[in-house]
């Protein structure tokens, strides 16, 4: 998709169609329908009356040539009420305003920005709400809706000579979609063509296209590095494992801070010799969403440059049942030396993170991240909405709770109590992996927890909140990218 701005007067503009949100309460005097033409605003008032507009959120309304605009339509968009609109619901209007108008075989549009002082917060807004909204998992159809992909959006300032936050906004807003959608793009892939050794590629290709450090290792590297909880995971698979290592570390940066991303990378689970139930075992594809959300965070950074060093590191393997598959009932050794009995095989991710935890520590991390499609168990919390938050700091989990709201993505935290810790005490190992049914998003996260020590460090569960299944008014069915958003926030605001 084209990004540009336009200066142009409102009755000067030509656009196959302009859209503008209104609010529930003065859906043809409120929002930027207000900056319209008094003729437009009567052809409103009109459609008001009769109930035919009533601003509800997400409601599209196309008026065929408006009078006093040169564009061809004008969309009216319902952004709801106007007490509880902010740049979370800005996004998501703007991205029902394109889906809609895609779906309708328009290639080109102009959005109407707020007023002469536009914020970079929303321009941002509205791109990042554009470029995600473009957006459909229909790669490998042999009839794509390629007819349906927006060509250009304009950002229309009515007039006014863009700011340089309109600028800003449109280039920031680019940059973190792109980067949202390139992680979107990895998750939506299929297994056999999301290898360990195809997601390390991938890596690689990324990296170097952004000028970025990215080293992998293979599967005598990881043995010799002693992380025995990863290759018990991956032993059972005939695809070789990989430890993925992207580094950003700008020269300005100080040296005392150094950020650890951990992304889970489940190229496919099948619980092993635990197996899942076959109803919906397709969906383990998308069991490495959390690798694919830090390689997308690395992208977005790369590029923004913000004055923070950086590492990503994402343990790469399928979990598969076989005759070198571990077992429940092994006892196996992690990295870190600690010794863990294993209960359930499908308890994978936590293993895998273990041990690339430990690796980040011994890289010089001094705070840890990590994202990780973990257990079904913060769907039955949370649901599909808001991504669990579990931390040893406070302070950064914080941090990430504040870029949440500010990238608009739905967080919530959840305890991490010492309490906890006997359900996944062991009676021959230091640790077992799996803590039993209950509160087992908050046991399976303070097991992680285990392996960052001392280091501050927050877990993200995105089980929920990686995948949707239903088509949203703003939002295709399939892969979100959540929380690449937040952690790009994070680390711009961490850097000043």
């Amino acid at each position: 998709m084209k990004l540009e701005i336009s200066s142009e007067s409102l009755a000067q503009i030509q656009t196959p169609v302009l859209m503008a949100y209104s609010f529930e309460d003065a859906p043809a005097s409120s929002g930027t329908v207000e900056r319209l033409p008094a003729e437009v605003r009567s052809t409103i008032e009109e459609l008001q009356a009769s109930r035919e507009i009533t601003g509800k959120s997400y409601e599209c309304t196309l008026l065929h040539r408006p009078a006093g605009l040169a564009a061809r339509k004008l969309l009216v968009v319902g952004a709801g009420k106007r007490q509880k609109f902010n740049d979370a619901q800005l996004r998501r209007v703007a991205g029902a305003a394109v889906r809609h108008l895609r779906g309708r075989g328009i290639h080109e549009l102009a959005w109407l920005l707020d007023n002469e002082g536009t914020r970079r917060e929303s321009v941002e807004a509205v791109v990042e709400a554009a470029l995600l909204a473009d957006y459909d998992a229909d790669r490998y159809r042999t009839e794509r809706e390629v007819e349906r992909r927006i060509d250009l959006l304009a950002l229309a300032t009515g007039g006014h000579a863009p700011s340089e936050a309109v600028r800003a906004g449109l280039e920031r807003g680019r940059i973190i979609a792109e980067a949202q959608n390139f992680s979107r793009d990895l998750v939506n892939e299929p297994s056999n063509r999301m290898t360990p050794t195809m997601l390390a590629e991938r890596a690689q290709t990324m990296a170097e296209l952004y000028g970025l450090e990215c080293q992998v290792l293979g599967p005598e590297q990881i043995r010799e590095l002693k992380m025995g909880a990863f290759w018990a995971v991956a032993q059972g698979s005939d695809e070789p494992p990989r430890l993925i290592v992207v580094h950003y570390e700008p020269a300005e940066a100080p040296a005392e801070l150094v950020v650890g991303l951990v992304g889970k990378g489940i190229t496919f689970d099948t619980g092993g010799i635990s197996i899942k139930p076959s109803e919906n075992m397709h969906e383990m594809k998308t069991d490495m969403a959390g690798a694919a959300t830090m390689l997308g965070v690395m992208q977005a950074i790369a590029q923004l440059k913000p004055r923070v060093r950086v590492i990503a590191v994402v343990p790469a393997t399928e979990n598969m049942p076989s005759g070198k598959a571990y077992k429940p009932g092994d006892v196996i050794t992690s990295m870190s030396g600690k010794t863990i009995e294993i209960l359930n095989t499908d308890a994978e991710g936590r293993l895998v993170l273990a041990d690339a935890l430990t690796y980040a520590k011994q890289l010089g991390c001094t705070a840890l991240i990590d994202a990780a499609t973990l257990t079904g168990a913060v769907t039955i919390a949370l649901g599909n909405i808001t991504t669990g938050v579990f931390g040893s700091s406070q302070e950064w989990v914080n941090r990430v709770l504040n870029a949440a709201a500010d990238a608009g993505e739905k967080m919530w935290q959840l305890p991490v109590d010492d309490d906890y810790r006997e359900q996944y005490k062991s009676l021959i190992a230091d640790l077992a992996n799996t803590g039993g049914r209950y509160g087992g998003a908050i046991t399976g996260a303070m097991f992680v927890g285990e392996f960052a020590g001392d280091t501050p460090w927050v877990h993200l569960d995105i089980a929920g909140t990686r995948w949707s299944n239903e088509e949203k008014p703003f939002l295709a069915k399939g892969p979100t990218g959540a929380p690449l958003r937040t952690l790009v926030h994070m680390l711009l605001k961490l850097a000043g």
